[in-house]
């Protein structure tokens, strides 16, 4: 059973119809302790991150120790930028941490008509083999909508560029992040969140859990491969 984790600012409609299209098994939590008892956590995100402090305290302390044990954890969105330490966009609220690094504010370009907030269709660019981008080419395009994103670090599986190059996808043992709507994405998108699926029914192997190495999984294909 995946726990979708509902904080009242993610889009779960969306999300439960991806879920349900593809088979799989979810509820929401009404409790913390019922994230430890979790095969895999989602946590979905619209709008400003000040929204993510309803998850410190007890929820956070859940979640966080459900990711110790391994468990797999997808965050869509502002759910993947509340994995990281925080964000400008809301100073003194606490992220996950569980990835290094500062959410930061993408810069506009007037000169090629590039606006913010980042609105509609754009590539992922592929940076490392991510089983979350399995069966999937570089280049292929998935719908955003934000206005903060997440550096390129050594987490980062695929970036976008938008006037800034961000990473719009993340895959760090079992902790999995996507700042696109992967619900909104139409066919690449239900192989993402099949991809985490995929994952979640191998969660036992420890090779799984964050910083373990061996870890990375299957290469996406390359751009233009068959």
């Amino acid at each position: 059973m995946i726990a979708l984790v509902d904080y009242g600012a993610g889009n779960l409609t969306s999300v439960r119809k991806a879920l349900t299209t593809l088979g799989a098994e979810f509820e929401t939590p009404r409790e913390p302790a019922e994230c430890k008892k979790a095969a895999a956590l989602i946590v979905p995100g619209v709008g400003n991150f000040a929204a993510t402090a309803v998850l410190e305290g007890p929820w956070r302390d859940a979640i966080a120790e459900a990711v110790r044990d391994g468990t797999p954890l997808l965050g869509i969105c502002v759910g993947m930028q509340w994995l990281f330490e925080g964000s400008d966009e809301a100073p003194g609220v606490r992220g996950l941490g569980v990835l290094p690094g500062q959410i930061q504010r993408l810069d506009g370009d007037a000169e090629r008509r590039l606006k913010i907030p980042h609105v509609g269709w754009n590539a992922l660019e592929f940076r490392k083999p991510a089983r979350l981008l399995a069966g999937l080419d570089s280049g292929a395009q998935v719908y955003f909508t934000h206005s903060f994103a997440a550096p390129v670090t050594g987490a980062c599986a695929a970036a976008t560029t938008h006037a800034n190059t961000f990473a719009s996808a993340v895959e760090e043992g079992n902790v999995f992040g996507v700042q696109f709507h992967p619900e909104k994405s139409s066919d690449a998108g239900l192989q993402i969140l099949r991809n985490f699926l995929n994952v979640v029914a191998g969660s036992k192997d420890p090779a799984l859990r964050t910083g373990a190495a061996g870890s990375e999984g299957p290469a996406p294909r390359a751009a233009g491969a068959a």
